[in-house]
């Protein structure tokens, strides 16, 4: 038997899966547990193409997809995605919808994808607030793309028109559509927040009509600035390149391009985390106050770096996602 790209993509990767799951074909799969003994398969059953074909600018040869499902000290099983040739967003639905929504953005270092960790957890938590929920598996820049700098941000941009174009379908308001992103893709989050009208790439149909404009931002421990010692370093040599220019640099500094008028903020941030210090969201902070952009801001003392909806239920931290829905919840009705 051979397989194409698409169907690796498809195939449930851990050794050993039940043959139930492989027969489910991509059905959900909802964790039961911080250890992960039910393992998710991506992708889920209700997704969509964000381009009609390989995107522009592909390489040649194409990256060759590659899902993994390494496994944390804790016996928790992630699912980590790189090599996309054709981006995904994943949708996962609540049981009643209260029309908002948030594009999921996982992080990875731009140089893997963390589908569960950073993507299906945090869907389910979120759908238990009524909120519709979609998993963005996106490009990496790093795999030789043209314009690398600009592929993430691409297909995050596309996403969210499409999004808004199908905006009834999914039983959602086109306005009530917010970011969440983390680490690495906390800073694409964080680009979409500063740069939705930035072209990033060439219209191909109707939705890109729509706004790429996200309602509110939720930056959770994200890069926030590509400077050589005060970025991960790690995001920015996978994002820019090893000689970006001054301009790309500049562009992709989210703190200095928040201006009046972006959306509102969410930042949470561990002061113990040594990948991303906790400096990125401080800046953060302090530039939305420059700008007098609302902003919501939570330091904890304890939570590392990566955590997703994994803190310990004793951990204040672990708080955040009911923190998350009931400040979007002001925003609404405000």
């Amino acid at each position: 038997m051979t397989f194409d790209r698409r169907t690796l993509i498809t195939l449930p990767v851990a050794a050993g899966l039940a043959p139930a799951a492989f027969a489910r074909g991509g059905a959900q799969t909802a964790p039961s547990s911080s250890r992960g003994s039910e393992l998710p398969i991506w992708p889920p059953a209700e997704r969509f193409a964000l381009w009609p074909g390989i995107p522009q600018g592909a390489p040649n040869p194409l990256p060759v997809p590659h899902p993994s499902m390494p496994r944390y000290p804790d016996g928790y099983r992630d699912f980590q995605m790189r090599g996309v040739v054709r981006p995904e967003v994943g949708v996962f639905r609540p049981v009643r919808t209260d029309g908002r929504a948030v594009l999921i953005v996982p992080g990875g270092g731009y140089s893997i994808t963390s589908l569960r960790n950073e993507g299906i957890d945090v869907a389910r938590a979120l759908n238990a607030f009524g909120i519709t929920a979609f998993v963005l598996s996106y490009r990496l820049p790093g795999e030789g793309w043209a314009d690398r700098a600009d592929v993430p941000l691409s297909d995050a941009q596309r996403a969210m028109r499409l999004i808004r174009a199908n905006a009834r379908a999914y039983g959602i308001r086109a306005e009530k559509l917010g970011v969440l992103g983390f680490s690495a893709g906390g800073h694409l989050a964080g680009s979409l927040t500063v740069l939705s009208d930035f072209s990033a790439y060439r219209p191909v149909d109707t939705a890109d009509r729509h706004s790429a404009r996200p309602a509110w931002a939720g930056l959770m421990y994200a890069v926030s600035n590509m400077d050589p010692g005060r970025s991960h370093g790690g995001s920015r040599t996978n994002l820019l390149g090893p000689d970006p220019s001054p301009a790309v640099q500049a562009r992709y500094a989210i703190d200095r391009q928040l201006r009046p008028g972006a959306p509102p903020l969410f930042l949470v941030h561990a002061e113990d985390d040594n990948t991303v210090p906790v400096a990125n969201s401080v800046d953060t902070l302090a530039a939305a106050r420059r700008a007098g952009i609302p902003a919501e801001a939570h330091f904890l003392q304890h939570g590392g770096h990566g955590f997703g909806t994994r803190l310990s239920p004793r951990s204040p931290g672990s708080l955040w996602p009911q923190l998350f829905d009931r400040w979007m919840g002001e925003l609404v009705s405000g």
